[in-house]
C-alpha cells in the first residue's frame, strides 16, 4: 500500500531559552549518568544554586532533549517534536499568514 503524508499545519519555533517551549528540565548529570543519549550539543542552563539542567519535550517516545539551533514543533493536537536546523525547512515550509 503506498500512502502519503497529509499536509498539516504547526508551529515551528527556534528553541531559546525563556520562552516556555519545553516541557520540564532534567540535571544534566542525571543524564550523563543515565546514559540516555550523546549530550555534546545539548542546551544547558546554569541555575543560580550552581546545578545545570537540559530542557526537553515529553511526546509519544518519551523526553526528546533540545540541542543547541534546534526548532520545537507543535501540532494542531498539542504533539510536540524537535527537529534540526539542518532539517527543519526540508520537513515544512513556511505559511505566509
Amino acid at each position: 500500500m503506498k500512502c502519503r503524508r497529509r499536509e498539516m499545519e504547526a508551529d515551528v519555533e527556534k528553541y531559546e531559552v525563556g520562552k516556555g517551549l519545553e516541557d520540564g528540565f532534567e540535571l544534566m548529570s542525571d543524564v550523563i549518568t543515565k546514559g540516555w543519549i550523546v549530550t555534546d550539543f545539548l542546551v544547558q542552563i546554569k541555575k543560580e544554586n550552581g546545578s545545570i539542567v537540559c530542557p526537553y519535550i515529553v511526546n509519544r517516545r518519551g523526553r526528546t532533549f533540545i540541542g543547541e539551533g534546534d526548532y520545537v514543533i507543535q501540532d494542531k493536537d498539542g504533539t510536540k517534536h524537535v527537529c534540526g536546523a539542518d532539517k527543519i525547512f526540508n520537513r515544512y515550509e513556511i505559511i505566509e499568514e
